[in-house]
């Protein structure tokens, strides 16, 4: 038995303290690189099994599981973390057909002794939920919840509070750790859309912040465990890194992180996506994508100049003149009352249709089903539409962004944020990307923003150029996108 050992830890955060001394039954807590995420649920799962009740003998049982998506990470992080603090407190043993397990066995000061197994388990795939199947247990440390599974959630979360069996364990539940996850993960959905009861998300600052996003990234003072961290950790992890990157790891902001090239490098989530409603008197716009997935966006330019994406219709496996009557529906129910100024669809759309009978193009069947749209000007030019989305990114009117997308859109939402992206060519030396964007499920919604924009007349603007600092802007996205 482990004796003559003494801990202390003090939180380096209030959103940390919060998270150690939260009763709530199912906690969760989300912050950037380096915030002692880790190690604070290492110290929640440590102050639950000495807090657990004894029994009629002073022992104190108990039993914790700790859950990564796979093995490696498991060992390299989830095992390393907790035995470097409390290894000395018990056995570690691995191998076999028992899953690693640590079981702590010491006294504390009251003469009561902790007798208590903290399991380590590797969920990586559907069909491993099955472990969870029979597990009695007092409380789960979900760690890195973005790589988990929702369905791992569910089953763990019914499986706690059932051990030890002489006496009812003192507090019971799961709690959790994570770095910012993708806007249509299980996790955003919860903490910011459902809120159900008996949940508690917590969200620590981010090591870095910006006031806007032409704004130089800068460390943000309210950061969390900074005494712990190598000097100027934020500030030397900011360089080198793509915007993409840091908001999501260093700046605990939602956003999603992509393998490739972002179409649209200068979208920045927290400043262009947040809630508006259409304005009334104003007209409509509604840009169309075609193929085997049609998606449409539908949006309004502000009298100050501001476009707004309010709407996407996202489908899958739809013919024309099925998207067609979705549209129609969409329009009777969402957009009742306004005035639709101009419907644009990607070009190619011009063409006859190869089966249709009566050899008609997307734009002829879509007339005869009651939607009246117009095929995108410039002959499809990439950079040109592209341009008409970046342009407005990019433009500032008033301290407000020139673009704006509502959180419902949430295919166009991962699209922007890099979902919508150039796909690498495995090549040594430079980093080189495809000339045309990767086609996938961001990519549709995103395309059909751009014909929005072409047709509501951003395309002109680009070539043009209504102002010095818009020709300026645009020369340098070529630029940064090697176009010029």
């Amino acid at each position: 038995m482990s004796q003559g050992f003494e801990y202390a830890y003090k939180p380096q955060g209030p959103v940390l303290e919060e998270y150690i001394l939260s009763e709530s039954q199912r906690t969760m807590i989300m912050g950037p690189l380096g915030s002692g995420k880790t190690n604070a649920s290492c110290w929640k799962g440590f102050r639950i099994i000495c807090a657990q009740d004894p029994d009629s003998q002073g022992i104190r049982k108990s039993r914790g599981v700790a859950i990564r998506n796979t093995y490696p990470d498991l060992f390299g992080t989830t095992i390393k973390d907790w035995l470097d603090m409390f290894e000395p407190l018990g056995k570690f043993k691995q191998g076999g057909m028992e899953p690693p397990t640590h079981h702590l066995l010491f006294k504390l000061d009251d003469g009561t002794t902790v007798d208590a197994e903290m399991v380590f388990l590797a969920l990586d795939r559907e069909d491993h939920i099955k472990k969870l199947r029979g597990l009695q247990a007092t409380f789960g440390w979900l760690n890195e919840v973005k790589e988990l599974s929702f369905s791992v959630i569910q089953m763990l979360d019914l499986r706690m509070g059932r051990y030890p069996k002489d006496v009812r364990p003192t507090w019971y539940g799961i709690f959790g750790d994570t770095n910012a996850p993708d806007t249509d993960h299980f996790y955003y959905r919860m903490a910011e859309e459902v809120k159900p009861e008996g949940w508690k998300f917590l969200k620590q600052p981010g090591g870095v912040k910006r006031k806007n996003i032409q704004a130089p990234w800068e460390v943000n003072p309210d950061a969390e465990n900074i005494k712990n961290l190598p000097l100027n950790y934020y500030a030397n992890g900011v360089q080198g890194k793509s915007d993409a990157w840091v908001t999501v790891n260093l700046a605990n902001e939602y956003g999603y992180v992509s393998d490739g090239k972002p179409v649209y490098p200068d979208y920045h989530d927290p400043t262009h996506c947040r809630e508006f409603e259409l304005v009334e008197g104003l007209p409509i716009h509604i840009g169309l994508d075609f193929g085997l997935t049609p998606a449409a966006q539908i949006g309004q330019q502000m009298v100050n100049g501001q476009w707004r994406i309010r709407h996407e219709l996202v489908t899958t496996d739809t013919g024309v003149i099925r998207f067609a009557n979705e549209l129609k529906r969409f329009i009777a129910t969402k957009l009742r009352g306004f005035v639709i100024a101009t419907i644009t669809g990607d070009p190619a759309g011009d063409q006859r249709q190869a089966g249709d009978n009566e050899e008609r193009t997307v734009f002829q069947l879509l007339d005869a089903n009651g939607i009246k749209a117009v095929p995108a000007p410039f002959n499809n030019d990439f950079t040109i539409r592209t341009e008409a989305v970046a342009t407005p990114l990019r433009r500032m009117i008033d301290g407000e962004p020139g673009f704006l997308l509502h959180p419902d859109c949430k295919v166009t939402r991962k699209g922007m944020q890099g979902g919508y992206k150039f796909r690498r060519v495995k090549v040594s030396g430079d980093e080189r990307y495809m000339d045309m964007p990767v086609k996938n499920d961001c990519s549709h919604p995103c395309e059909a923003g751009q014909y929005l924009l072409l047709g509501a007349g951003e395309g002109v603007a680009v070539v043009q150029g209504s102002t010095v600092e818009r020709t300026k802007d645009a020369e340098e996205y070529r630029k940064r996108r090697g176009l010029a």
